[in-house]
């Protein structure tokens, strides 16, 4: 992720940089027989991804808390594209009591489930408690999908059973991984309200994101299973996802404009991921531009990777009990 290739859209040894958009990366590849979720797939980078999976035939199920918002960026689509296949169901990734019904939902309408998309995601908010008590960025950008992704994993394990087809999980992360606490990860102030810093606990989410991928990885090839994890880095793209500090980042933007991508630009590295045959079997990487890329020392710490494993595994464990 060189200044010099992100500025100019060179492509890496993929074929494919930072000017590569989510319809070309995924052109000519026949997604018909796909079942994805995509969390937050109602908007931003989300929205196009779901739109580019639906056009390339595969059914897309959107996991988003508000299903107004959902349901109306499904009729956008399906304006365009009548044989999208597209269904939204609830989610509201900071309860845990949410993940858990939206699987149960999911499972009931007995889908197979090929691909899962940790995509949604809050930033740089104020601080506040999820329902359950966690603060709310990693609540939601991490302890939300750790319980989504378990949920679903038989499914999926199922689902590649019965087809022979690899199933992929893509967590997004950010390039923010690097900016965390001084520690990587507060296990014990998650909640720490006077030291909290609303930069620094989003990149300890997305820090977070990737250590996930990696231990889940090293679980699923331990186990002989035929499911891939792996993270992506979507680029610099101004949506909703900002809005907590809009201004800042507006005047940021003002003096790195050549970093920034348009919304289709930023799909790319979810889709090519996702759904690219090239990547068949590359597990527990991480993504940039649609190029594997080294992350952060933390990231590819090992040890604290099952730390944070054991952490969560305990926390939604006690959270459900209580």
């Amino acid at each position: 992720m060189g200044i010099l290739s992100l500025i100019s859209g060179w492509p890496g040894p993929s074929g494919f940089g930072s000017a590569s958009t989510a319809e070309q990366v995924s052109d000519s590849i026949d997604a018909s027989d796909l079942t994805v979720i995509i969390t937050g797939g109602a908007s931003g980078i989300g929205l196009e991804t779901t739109r580019v999976l639906a056009m390339r035939g595969a059914h897309v199920i959107i996991a988003a808390r508000n299903t107004k918002a959902a349901n109306e960026a499904k009729q956008i689509i399906l304006e365009n594209n009548k044989n999208a296949k597209i269904d939204v169901l609830e989610l509201d990734l900071s309860s845990l009591k949410s993940v858990k019904a939206f699987a149960d939902n999911f499972k009931a309408h007995n889908l197979p489930l090929n691909i899962l998309i940790n995509n949604a995601g809050v930033m740089f908010c104020p601080y506040q408690l999820s329902q359950d008590g966690i603060e709310m960025q990693f609540a939601t950008n991490h302890l939300g999908h750790f319980h989504l992704t378990n949920l679903l994993l038989d499914k999926m394990k199922e689902t590649v059973a019965a087809t022979g087809k690899e199933g992929r999980i893509v967590n997004l992360s950010s390039v923010a991984h690097l900016y965390t606490y001084e520690e990587g990860m507060r296990f014990d102030k998650i909640n720490d309200k006077d030291s909290y810093s609303d930069k620094k606990a989003y990149g300890q989410s997305k820090l977070a994101n990737l250590l996930h991928a990696n231990e889940l990885a090293r679980r699923l090839k331990e186990e002989g299973a035929n499911i891939t994890v792996n993270s992506v880095h979507p680029g610099l793209i101004m949506t909703d996802l900002m809005r907590h500090s809009y201004r800042s980042i507006r005047i940021f933007k003002v003096f790195t404009f050549l970093l920034w991508k348009n919304v289709p630009q930023g799909a790319a590295t979810s889709c090519y991921v996702a759904l690219h045959p090239n990547l068949k079997g590359v597990s527990g990487k991480y993504f940039v531009d649609c190029n594997e890329y080294p992350a952060s020392n933390f990231a590819t710490d090992p040890e604290l990777a099952k730390k944070l494993w054991d952490y969560s595994h305990n926390l939604v464990n006690s959270l459900q009990l209580s």
